[in-house]
C-alpha cells in the first residue's frame, strides 16, 4: 500500500500524511460499505468539496433526495460525520469522499471550510481539548463517585473469583484423576457448564480458557498432549489468582487481566512519534474486536490499542497504517505493558518507514523473554527484518535472507534459509490472501514483515517493500502492504 507523494503543511509544519486507497478501505466497517465507499470514490456525485491545512477534508454527495448529504472528514483522527442516516461508521459517503481525495486531488481546493463543516470541526476540537486537560473539568478530572462503594464491588467480585478459582481447580483435579482420555467421550458439554459456572464467578478470563479446552478435545493426534499443556496453563492462573498477594505488582496485575478483572490504563503517558504498524478487526462474541499495533520512533516500545464495536458497527477507533501519529500514550499494568490508551494528538499523521527489526533467528528468543512477565502469552509482537517468504514441507517459512548455509528443500521446492533461521508461519495466515500478498511483494527478495510470534509460529500482519529502508534511516514514505 503506497502513500502517495507530496501532501499539505500541518499546522505544526509537518505535512499531511496522503492516505492510499488500501488505507481508506481498511477503515470500513465491512465489506457492503468498501464496495459502496468505492462507488462514490469518483467526482459525479460530489460538489463543494474542500480541505485545509489541518488535514480536514469536507464535500455535499448527491443522493437520493432533493438536499446533498453533507460530509466531512478530520484526516488527523480521523474521525467523521456526515448528515446520512446511516448507523455504520464511517460511513459510505466518508469513504467515499477520501477515496475522491486519494484519487482526484484536483477535485480539493484549499479553503475555509464550509460554515457547516467549520461547526462540526469547532466542536469537536474544543471536545478533545476538554478531554485533555484535567483542569478545564473534563471526564478525567473525575474520580469515583464513592470510592468506599467502589472498594467494596470491587472486594466482593474478588470474592466471587475466588470461589471460582477454587471450584476450577477441583474440576482439574477431578478431570486427572479420572483421565484426559476420558474427556474425549464427555462432549463439550462438560467444558461448556465449567465455563457458565467461571462466568457466574464473574471471572470471564477464566471461562474463556475453558472454553478453549473444549476446542482440543478430539481436536487430531496428540489432542491430549495439547489438553495436558492448556490444562498446565489454567491451573498456573488458578495458583496465582489465589496467591497473588504474595506476587510482584507486575504481575499481580497481569493475572487480574488474565482473569477477566477491567483495569484502566495509569502511570505517566508516553509521548512519541507513533508508527501504525497495523489495523485489523476480530469477531468476539457479539461484537468486534480492533486491535492496532504502533511503534515509538523515539521510545522503541511496541503498543496495542484495544476498542470494541456493537454487532453490525466497527469500533470509532481507527487510524492509517503506514503513518506516524505524534502522540501521549498511557500504559495499561501488567506483564510486559503492551495495551495502552490513546491520549492526547498533537498535529497531523504523517508518512513513515518500517520500524528497525530483527533477524528470524532471533524471533524466538524474544517471545521466551515476554514469557517471564507473563506465562499466558500466545504470541508477542515482533518486527522480522530482510526475510523471504519460502515454501515448505507442511506449509511456508519466513527465512532470514542472510543465512550463510542452506537447509534441505523437500523436492521441488526451494528455501534460502539454514535450520534454527526460518520460522513457519501460523496456520491461521496459510488460508489468508495476505499471505499471496507478501509472496508478491517479495518476489523471492528479502522484505521486513511486522506480526506476531508465538507457539503456532508466526502470523504476519504487514510488510514492507524491499526498498524501503528502516524507519530513522532517512526514509520519508512508506510503502506497506496490509496481510489481516
Amino acid at each position: 500500500m503506497q502513500l502517495t507523494h507530496g501532501g499539505e503543511s500541518s499546522p505544526t509544519g509537518a505535512p499531511v500524511a496522503r492516505w492510499s486507497v488500501e488505507q481508506v478501505l481498511a477503515l470500513a466497517p465491512d465489506a457492503a460499505s468498501r464496495q459502496a465507499g468505492t462507488r462514490l470514490g469518483a467526482a459525479g456525485p460530489w460538489s463543494g468539496t474542500g480541505c485545509d491545512a489541518s488535514g480536514a477534508v469536507w464535500g455535499l454527495c448527491k443522493g437520493s433526495g432533493s438536499t446533498p448529504y453533507r460530509t466531512v472528514v478530520d484526516t488527523t483522527g480521523p474521525a467523521y460525520a456526515c448528515s446520512c442516516p446511516s448507523r455504520k461508521f464511517p460511513c459510505k459517503h466518508a469513504l467515499g469522499l477520501l477515496l475522491l481525495r486519494v484519487s482526484d486531488d484536483g477535485a480539493f481546493r484549499p479553503a475555509e471550510p464550509a460554515d457547516w463543516a467549520e461547526e462540526w470541526l469547532a466542536g469537536r476540537r474544543a471536545r478533545t481539548a476538554r478531554e485533555s486537560s484535567p483542569a478545564a473539568g473534563g471526564d478525567s478530572a473525575l474520580g469515583p463517585a464513592d470510592p468506599a462503594a467502589a472498594r467494596k464491588r470491587a472486594e466482593r467480585r474478588a470474592e466471587r473469583v475466588t470461589g471460582g478459582a477454587q471450584e476450577l481447580e477441583q474440576r482439574l483435579g477431578d478431570l486427572l484423576r479420572g483421565g484426559l482420555a476420558a474427556t474425549d467421550r464427555s462432549g463439550y458439554g462438560l467444558w461448556e457448564e465449567t465455563a457458565a459456572r467461571m462466568v457466574d464467578a464473574q471471572a470471564p478470563g477464566l471461562a474463556a480458557r475453558v472454553r478453549e479446552l473444549g476446542a482440543i478435545t478430539g481436536s487430531g493426534p496428540g489432542w491430549p498432549v495439547r489438553l495436558l499443556e492448556e490444562c498446565g496453563l489454567l491451573h498456573l492462573l488458578d495458583t496465582a489468582w489465589l496467591g497473588r498477594d504474595r506476587l510482584p505488582d507486575p504481575l499481580a496485575a497481569t493475572v487480574r487481566t488474565r482473569v477477566g478483572l477491567p483495569m484502566s490504563a495509569e502511570g505517566p503517558p508516553v509521548r512519541d512519534q507513533w508508527l501504525v504498524l497495523a489495523q485489523y478487526d476480530t469477531p468476539d462474541g457479539k461484537i468486534v474486536a480492533r486491535r492496532i499495533w504502533l511503534y515509538g520512533r523515539g521510545s522503541g516500545r511496541t503498543a496495542l490499542l484495544l476498542s470494541f464495536g456493537a454487532a453490525g458497527r466497527s469500533p470509532a477507533q481507527a487510524l492509517p497504517v503506514g503513518t506516524t501519529i505524534d502522540a501521549e500514550l498511557t500504559p495499561y499494568p501488567g506483564g510486559g505493558q503492551l495495551r495502552a490508551e490513546l491520549g492526547e494528538q498533537f498535529g497531523a499523521t504523517t508518512a513513515a518507514g518500517p520500524p528497525p527489526g530483527i533477524a528470524a533467528a532471533a524471533a524466538p528468543a524474544v517471545y521466551g523473554n515476554a514469557l517471564r512477565d507473563d506465562p499466558w502469552l500466545d504470541a508477542w509482537p515482533v518486527t522480522l527484518r530482510d526475510v523471504i517468504p519460502v515454501p515448505s514441507k507442511d506449509g511456508w517459512q519466513l527465512a532470514d535472507a542472510h543465512a550463510d548455509a542452506h537447509a534441505e528443500a523437500p523436492a521441488g521446492t526451494r528455501t534460502d534459509a539454514r535450520a534454527g533461521s526460518a520460522l513457519p508461519i501460523a496456520p491461521a495466515a496459510l488460508s489468508r490472501p495476505g499471505l499471496w500478498k507478501l509472496v508478491a511483494l517479495s518476489g523471492g527478495g528479502p522484505v521486513t514483515v511486522f506480526g506476531e510470534i508465538g507457539h503456532r509460529g508466526f502470523e504476519p500482519f504487514a510488510a514492507w517493500d524491499p526498498g524501503e529502508g528502516e524507519e530513522g534511516a532517512g526514509t520519508t514514505g512508506g510503502s506497506v502492504v496490509q496481510l489481516v
